[in-house]
C-alpha cells in the first residue's frame, strides 16, 4: 500500500511519536500548521470514521481525549479537525485527527469562516434534513 500513514504505523518512516494505543498512534505533524500540531490515526487503513470498527472508533477518541490536555498546554485552546472525505478536504485517504494548538494571534479563524457565506433554509429544508439525519 502506499499509504504515508500506513508506512509511519509500519516505522517505514521515522515520526515523533507522542503517545500509542493498541489501535492508534498520535505523533507530531510534518507540516504543521502550529507549534505543537499533531494528528492522531487508527494503526489499520480506514479512508473514513465511519469505516472503523467500534473498538478502533472508541480507541482512536480515547487517544484523542488523552492528548488534548497535553496539546492544550500550549496555548490554551486546541482546534480538533477531522476532513472525513474528499469533498471534506481530506488529502491522505486515512482518518486522521488534527490536534493544533490555537491562539488569537494566529491567522486561522473559526470554522465559519472556511466557507464563503452560510445558507438560509426554508422551514421545509430544515424539516427535510432533520427527518434525514434524525435516529
Amino acid at each position: 500500500m502506499d499509504c504515508i500513514f500506513c508506512k509511519i504505523v509500519l516505522k517505514q518512516i521515522p515520526v515523533k511519536i507522542l503517545n500509542e494505543s493498541s489501535h492508534s498512534i498520535c505523533f507530531l505533524d510534518a507540516f504543521p500548521l502550529a507549534k505543537g500540531h499533531a494528528l492522531v490515526i487508527p494503526k489499520n487503513h480506514h479512508k473514513k470514521i465511519q469505516d472503523m470498527t467500534s473498538d478502533e472508533n472508541s480507541d482512536l477518541f480515547s487517544l484523542v481525549h488523552t492528548m488534548m490536555s497535553k496539546i492544550d498546554s500550549i496555548t490554551g485552546s486546541t482546534l480538533l479537525a477531522i476532513h472525513n472525505g474528499d469533498d471534506a478536504g481530506q488529502e491522505i485517504p486515512h482518518v486522521h485527527v488534527h490536534l493544533i494548538p490555537r491562539s488569537k494571534s494566529d491567522s486561522a479563524g473559526p470554522v465559519h469562516s472556511m466557507f464563503n457565506t452560510s445558507l438560509e433554509l426554508s422551514d421545509s429544508e430544515i424539516e427535510k434534513y432533520y427527518n434525514l439525519l434524525k435516529i
